[in-house]
């Protein structure tokens, strides 16, 4: 195997996500044959080097596991909650592997998650440079006119340094108190969304996401989850934007 970044490297091996793999680093809670690594950047030869996180060696012959969950409402995306609220992890009932989430969903927000401890799975599906759409329905308050759809699709400024990216917009249904609409974006910032309609004056009562890439609710019911097939890892793995 070629050099590669460690952070990198930890995130393939499903440890966690690129950002938090960089934070193991600087926290000192990585070591390379013995040595405590601090510093960003260092490249390490997977065949060779000997990584250990947490004093525990980092197995890269781990079999890979892809879940999707249809997530409730009042469900967090964390690992434990110090207030004792449930999580989507009391939802993987007899999933002993440690599986990471690739985009999370709100406290409030309901619809499809896709939980991996495939690294390079999960970069694919949350990179925005990747291009992989995600649909949501969204329920609001009122009517929503054609004005704030075009603003929807040319994107929206959420604050002095980042506009959202065109997006897809429709209106499924529509009358006197809220509107039902289909949206689809490729980015996944914090509460987005939520924000975007916001931003519009526009409260949201409802968010579900329906569709990752390739992958839908068919079939899955709220709070069920499913393993994917390895023709849908294939294909999302092998999408081209």
């Amino acid at each position: 195997m070629k050099k590669m970044k460690l952070h990198k490297f930890l995130a393939n091996m499903g440890i966690d996500s690129r950002r938090k793999c960089e934070k193991l680093i600087v926290q000192g809670r990585v070591k390379v044959n013995g040595t405590q690594i601090t510093k960003l950047g260092m490249e390490i030869n997977p065949d060779v080097d000997r990584i250990l996180v947490d004093n525990k060696v980092v197995e890269q012959n781990v079999q890979r596991v892809h879940v999707l969950l249809n997530k409730p409402s009042g469900y967090l995306c964390t690992y434990h909650d110090p207030f004792g609220r449930p999580t989507i992890y009391d939802l993987l009932q007899g999933i002993e592997t440690k599986l990471n989430y690739a985009g999370r969903l709100d406290l409030d927000s309901e619809g499809l998650i896709l939980l991996t401890n495939d690294g390079a799975l999960i970069h694919q599906i949350t990179h925005p440079r990747q291009k992989i759409k995600k649909t949501y329905q969204v329920k609001v308050r009122g009517a929503p006119g054609a004005n704030d759809l075009k603003l929807l699709q040319e994107g929206i400024p959420l604050s002095t340094n980042f506009t959202t990216s065109p997006c897809q917009v429709k209106i499924i249904k529509q009358n006197n108190y809220y509107s039902l609409l289909e949206i689809s974006i490729h980015e996944g910032k914090k509460r987005q969304i939520r924000r975007m309609f916001s931003f519009l004056g526009y409260q949201v009562l409802e968010l579900k996401r329906t569709k990752i890439g390739i992958l839908n609710m068919d079939g899955l019911p709220c709070g069920k989850y499913r393993y994917l097939t390895e023709r849908e890892v294939r294909k999302i793995k092998n999408f081209r934007k």
